[in-house]
């Protein structure tokens, strides 16, 4: 059926050709690789005259991969794919909309804000929650920090920070949260670092990267007794790091009991959209709030992250920033409304399932190698997959591999460690080499040393390529 609207449908038109330039010039480039950069890309005066959309686009072309020679370890720009192409219409499409008159605007908007609400309520589900759009990840939490402050300080509208002197509030972070998360909200807040508590990850049982919950329970009721008011716990569906998950359920009783909001953030969220859900996760839907990214869970390029909330006060939401009557707002979820209406359902949890399985089928390779070592083997249903090489060091107790004997001094234990953290940093270099799409990433861990880490759903526009691809589980078989 042919589009009414002239402007809808040169809009596509004109999107479908422009990505269609860029993407050839990307093949291009790939082709041709002693291209220097041309005179066009040298900054100059703007010309009077204008310049027509082909001359534009060749310039960001030119741009974008002009001097790729200079740098030839720079990664391959992806090729988005279709559905990619509905995410970028979005934003072309919200400038567009913004022109309509008013009561137009006003129905429009919040009909596009009301179904990617409801259809991401029930896709990982939340039910009867809000949502609140925005393009920093961490911005929802802020936000959800201000709701949490204005909820619990009846007066602070009125008499702002003093109220907060009186009885100070205390945010708790794991020691597993992402680096910076903590002076970030205490930026956007204006609190005190003081107004944080860093909760200990277990050390005796469980998980070395999951919360300490007997030790948190410690520390509220510490802060209790000097008059402080404990607002805020954020606890992790898939750590930063490993991709653990909080004991989720125990952590939400003991909020209950002392009034605390418990809000949830970590990729093993995207896992609530499956048939079978592990009863950690799980526990998440329970949670005040949470915040996912569908963009790298879906494969889909400048859609928003997303933070899902439970309130029963519009008026304290609006002032908290969750909720807003400028249709601009209510616009940021347009691309992520085209988005799923394009994949289906079938679609989103077609790729959020067959990221689990890619890790899933990494993870049994592993097992078969000998001398690797599974950070997340506790954690059967998380699409994370951290692992190392070890070697069994001389005079070590069998049982506990690369424990160090008693015998072996200091210095010949950091050096046996060094020399197994440069292995491991090459080792992901090379993989990553080996097969580009897996998103592979080495990262440095204070207790573990070098690994390696594989997270196919923060990568899902490359591990698309690897749909029906054995490369990577291959590369690390046996035979390795």
């Amino acid at each position: 059926q042919a589009i009414a609207d002239p402007t809808l449908a040169e809009m596509g038109k004109n999107l479908k050709e422009a990505m269609k330039m860029l993407e050839d010039s990307q093949r291009r480039t790939e082709e041709e690789n002693g291209k220097k950069l041309v005179s066009g890309d040298i900054p100059g005066p703007l010309q009077g005259s204008g310049q027509d959309m082909v001359s534009i686009l060749q310039l960001v072309q030119n741009l974008m991969h002009g001097d790729e020679d200079e740098e030839p370890q720079s990664p391959r720009i992806q090729n988005i794919g279709e559905q990619g192409h509905m995410a970028l219409l979005g934003h072309s499409l919200g400038a567009y909309i913004s022109t309509l008159d008013k009561e137009k605007l006003r129905k429009l908007t919040t009909r596009i804000l009301s179904d990617t609400t409801l259809w991401l309520c029930r896709i990982f589900r939340y039910e009867n929650g809000c949502a609140y759009f925005h393009e920093e990840e961490r911005e929802g939490l802020a936000k959800i920090c201000r709701l949490a402050i204005h909820s619990r300080y009846e007066d602070f509208v009125v008499d702002g920070f003093n109220v907060l002197y009186n009885k100070k509030p205390v945010i708790y972070l794991s020691a597993a949260a992402r680096p910076g998360l903590g002076q970030y909200l205490c930026n956007q807040l204006g609190l005190p670092f003081p107004c944080l508590c860093r909760v200990p990850c277990n050390t005796m049982f469980g998980s070395q990267h999951q919360m300490d919950v007997a030790f948190l329970e410690k520390l509220i009721k510490d802060d209790v007794e000097r008059g402080r008011l404990p607002l805020l716990l954020v606890a992790n569906a898939g750590t930063a790091a490993v991709g653990h998950t909080d004991k989720i359920g125990r952590l939400k009783e003991l909020c209950e009991q002392y009034g605390i909001w418990l809000h949830v953030e970590g990729v093993n969220l995207a896992t609530l959209a499956l048939g079978y859900v592990s009863s950690s996760v799980l526990a998440a839907t329970k949670c005040d709030s949470m915040t996912m990214t569908p963009g790298p869970w879906l494969g889909l390029p400048a859609v928003p992250a997303v933070t899902l909330y439970k309130h029963d006060d519009p008026a304290l939401t609006l002032v908290a920033g969750l909720t807003s009557n400028k249709p601009a707002d209510k616009l940021r979820a347009l691309p992520l409304w085209l988005s799923l209406q394009y994949l289906g359902l079938d679609g989103i949890v077609e790729r959020i399932k067959h990221a689990c399985q890619l890790s899933q089928r990494l993870q049994e390779s592993l097992k078969k190698v000998n001398y690797i070592k599974i950070l997340v083997e506790d954690e059967l249903s998380s699409p994370v997959v951290v692992f190392r090489f070890f070697r069994e060091l001389p005079g070590s107790d069998p049982v506990f591999k690369a424990v160090p004997a008693p015998n072996m001094t200091p210095s010949a234990v950091g050096r046996e460690r060094h020399s197994c953290d440069a292995l491991n940093r090459w080792l992901g270099e090379q993989l990553k080499q080996l097969v580009p799409a897996s998103g592979l990433t080495v990262m440095d861990l204070e207790a573990d040393g070098t690994c390696v880490r594989f997270s196919p759903l923060m990568t899902a526009a490359g591990s698309l390529d690897l749909l029906h691809s054995r490369d990577l589980p291959t590369s690390l078989g046996p035979q390795a």
